[in-house]
């Protein structure tokens, strides 16, 4: 990592400018089309690149799509499922609520590019199991979720969490994206925070 005594060269200042430009091109391109009509002759236009220069910095468009994951929305969502993991721990109805508002708030910001990340999904086996992977660290994040379910129940826990992100996926996706379910934000969180609120507890006998 450069330091004040080690800057950066200014080929390597160039090389990360480049990279910052074909993330934002394409996250640009794939909110407006979706993830299969995008080529990387758009992205490279969009960005006034060359091929060869796309391809010293990504291997292919699969590739870039994860970068921009893992570069914004992976590391959020474990946050997220972290901050569940405490909110939980108090017990309170009303927190949990606040936590739902917040991730209907979530989904909302990254609401353009939620297309693009579900045809990858379908389209490419590589992103098909990096999400898969990624839904699966969630409730790994959540320790003092799984410390309270017994030993024989763990993978019960778990999906009980992917089952959650999978609901509240769906419904922001008919409710933001489709508008085929008409609810405000709040009385959603508040349906949704009935539902889950309890069967998120763990057994007590």
């Amino acid at each position: 990592m450069p330091t004040k005594s080690n800057p950066l060269s200014l080929r390597d200042e160039q090389k990360l400018q480049t990279r910052a430009k074909l993330l934002d091109g394409a996250k640009a391109l794939f909110a407006e089309r979706g993830y299969a009509a995008v080529r990387v002759d758009d992205i490279t236009a969009a960005v006034g690149c060359s091929r060869a220069t796309f391809y010293l910095h990504f291997a292919s468009k699969q590739e870039l799509l994860r970068a921009i994951a893992e570069q914004g929305t992976a590391p959020t969502a474990l946050h997220f499922y972290e901050d569940l993991d405490r909110v939980l721990d108090t017990g309170s109805r009303a927190e949990f609520v606040d936590w739902v508002a917040r991730a209907i708030a979530w989904f909302q910001e990254y609401k353009d590019l939620l297309p693009a990340w579900d045809e990858a999904t379908a389209l490419e086996p590589e992103f098909r199991e990096l999400a898969r992977q990624g839904i699966l660290a969630l409730p790994n994040a959540m320790t003092s979720y799984l410390a309270r379910w017994p030993a024989d129940r763990q993978d019960e826990a778990r999906l009980r969490v992917e089952l959650l992100v999978a609901q509240l996926e769906r419904f922001f996706t008919r409710w933001a994206m489709q508008g085929t379910i008409d609810v405000t934000a709040d009385r959603a969180a508040e349906v949704l925070a009935e539902i889950w609120f309890p069967a998120l507890q763990a057994p007590t006998t």
